[in-house]
């Protein structure tokens, strides 16, 4: 009320803060210009009869008078000659003064439109907030809450009456394109009268890292403290291609794009764990955190991964201790994509082709990740499909970077139509909520909820089943409220602390520490083996400058001797994977088509170029 009140009294007052000011300034400069008109007249006049005065006085000096009445006379005409002057410096500083308003009064115009522009910001973030607690107001009223001691089967409380439930309330924002919503923690009593305590035990769910029978290293070269000289990078700029301009590896990190893709797979064991589910629903919950969880590594991460080449590929065989067998290759150059197959002897297979799309809108920076990720388990053969969110850059030009992701993101399985709704929101200062906040729904096929996620995308996510749920009033928007009521929220995914020395190492990750580590019998384009990118881990960042160029070139040669090859086939460059149609998306997207890892077996690496 306080807030709806206040919203009034600043449109009240609108009117004669803005445009009465305004029109007030336009009146006053034009009063004055009018006053300086009427002096100008004046002065006109005092100027004609000024004249006139002078000459009858100088026709009075030439007759013949006494000495005394000559002098008088001369006297007169010598104040008259002063009055004259005195009122010409009047006109000039009054039109003087005319010119210094009409100056300031720019000035003015401009600080009353910035004012009027923040008292709009400052009024549309009164009206949200209004409407937020109106919405609370009406939430609060209309929600049916449950008393302590009260079973399900029990009347409902009335409207508007006090509940002992109301401290453990927890809010989630309503999603976007679905109906807004409200959770209320049950009561330990309720839980256990409703009889769904059993239903899915998720105590300790999250999992450490498995021990790997191979010592794997746990650090790398510290990241040197080299200064960035701008204007060297310009000036092998000039007369040169955009495309042809080589970034210095200053804005890298010793990683390659396909690696980074590869660090998905850091909090695997959620798959592991969703390929022994009975319950799809809850197999479902399990690979929604896993994909909230392939965005943790990023929320330090703001250097940029080495931009692979055709035909580079990146091997992560793990399959002796962890079960899984990864393989990326660089399928695309322009735009830039990577195709990526994932068979793991758990029981899960995962793969995608990511296609990057990026727009820099002048203070930050927009990721588009294009393509779906495609994720099979062989038991239940349940088939899950679902995009990335896009992530921005703040900070390009001035101060210090740092990412942000947000967006939605739709979970299918497509077996048996379930689905999964995740909100990533966006930073907002005006926002009370906590940053980097992640909400979701889990629903069946008719669409009746089951699960609420909730949690951020850089520490943890938790699951709360729902036990009820009910239909509440309208909102602000006109939209129906759903209220649920839901169990003790149970963890279902939390991050894995960063290593000691972490930020001195390119914040790299417990895995993206072993991502680059130097492997015998790795394919040829592995991007182990990529010179600039050994270089720049080792900390010898000129050499890995120059080392990068050359690549560069070499890659551009080659594309154009490719292209004037009327026989130029892109499986000559791209070996392990080819173009089919999914039946599901109807997308044509790069899939793997077999022979790595027999080709590792038996090394023999005849069907891969010489890219290095």
């Amino acid at each position: 009320m306080n807030l709806t009140l206040t919203l009034l009294l600043v449109r009240d007052e609108e009117p004669t803060t803005q445009s009465d000011r305004s029109e007030g300034i336009q009146g006053t400069l034009k009063t004055l210009i009018s006053k300086l008109d009427d002096l100008s007249t004046c002065n006109d006049l005092i100027a004609k009869h000024g004249a006139a005065l002078q000459r009858s006085l100088s026709e009075l000096e030439a007759l013949r008078v006494p000495v005394e009445g000559g002098e008088k006379i001369k006297g007169v005409n010598e104040r008259a000659t002063l009055f004259r002057i005195t009122s010409n410096a009047m006109i000039n500083a009054c039109r003087d003064f005319l010119d210094l308003a009409e100056t300031h009064s720019r000035r003015w115009q401009r600080a009353l439109q910035y004012e009027r522009e923040q008292r709009i910001h400052l009024e549309e973030t009164i009206e949200q907030l209004a409407k937020q607690h109106n919405s609370l107001e009406r939430a609060w009223r209309e929600a049916p809450t449950l008393s302590v001691n009260t079973p399900r089967g029990s009347e409902r409380p009335q409207k508007g009456e006090a509940s002992d439930e109301d401290e453990d309330t927890e809010y989630f924002d309503a999603m976007e394109d679905s109906p807004a919503f409200i959770t209320v923690t049950a009561t330990e009593n309720t839980q256990h009268s409703g009889g769904h305590t059993n239903d899915w035990n998720q105590d300790n769910v999250s999992v450490s890292p498995t021990n790997s029978s191979q010592k794997r290293r746990s650090r790398i070269p510290d990241k040197p403290n080299y200064s960035l000289n701008l204007w060297s990078i310009m000036k092998n700029c000039i007369g040169k291609e955009l495309s042809k301009i080589p970034m210095p590896v200053n804005f890298n990190e010793p990683l390659s794009m396909l690696q980074r893709l590869t660090e998905d797979l850091e909090y695997h064991e959620l798959l592991d764990k969703a390929a022994c589910c009975e319950s799809s629903l809850e197999q479902l919950c399990l690979v929604a955190a896993f994909s909230v969880s392939s965005y943790s590594t990023t929320v330090h991460r703001t250097a940029k991964p080495f931009n692979p080449l055709l035909g580079e590929t990146y091997e992560l065989d793990r399959l002796d201790d962890l079960g899984y067998r990864s393989l990326c290759e660089q399928v695309s150059h322009h735009p830039p994509a990577a195709a990526h197959h994932v068979i793991s002897q758990r029981g899960w297979t995962l793969w995608q082709q990511i296609t990057i799309s990026s727009k820099f809108r002048g203070k930050y920076l927009s990721i588009m990740p294009l393509g779906a990720i495609h994720l099979q388990f062989h038991s239940s053969e349940n088939h899950y499909v679902w995009r990335k969110v896009i992530s921005t850059v703040h900070n390009i030009i001035v101060g210090k970077l740092w990412i942000d992701q947000s967006g939605d993101i739709e979970i299918v399985n497509h077996r048996t139509k379930e689905t999964c709704q995740l909100k990533f929101s966006p930073y907002s200062y005006f926002s009370r909520d906590v940053p980097r906040k992640v909400t979701g729904v889990v629903s069946d096929s008719g669409g009746q909820a089951h699960y609420i996620l909730s949690g951020t995308w850089d520490d943890k996510i938790e699951s709360s089943k729902i036990v009820q749920s009910s239909k509440g009033g309208s909102g602000s928007e006109g939209k129906q409220k759903t209220v649920y009521q839901t169990l003790s929220p149970k963890l279902l995914w939390k991050k894995y602390p960063l290593p000691d020395n972490a930020e001195n190492m390119y914040f790299f990750s417990s895995l993206a520490l072993t991502l680059n580590e130097p492997e015998d019998g790795v394919g040829l384009t592995d991007s182990r083996l990529r010179p600039d990118q050994r270089l720049m881990e080792a900390g010898r960042w000129d050499e890995a400058n120059s080392e990068k160029q050359r690549l560069e070139e070499k890659q551009r040669a080659v594309r154009r001797r490719r292209e004037a090859e009327e026989a130029y086939k892109l499986d000559s460059v791209t070996p392990w994977f080819h173009k089919r149609k999914n039946d599901i998306t109807g997308e044509t997207t790069f899939v793997y088509k077999g022979g790595y890892w027999e080709a590792k077996d038996s090394q023999d690496w005849s069907t891969c170029s010489e890219i290095f």
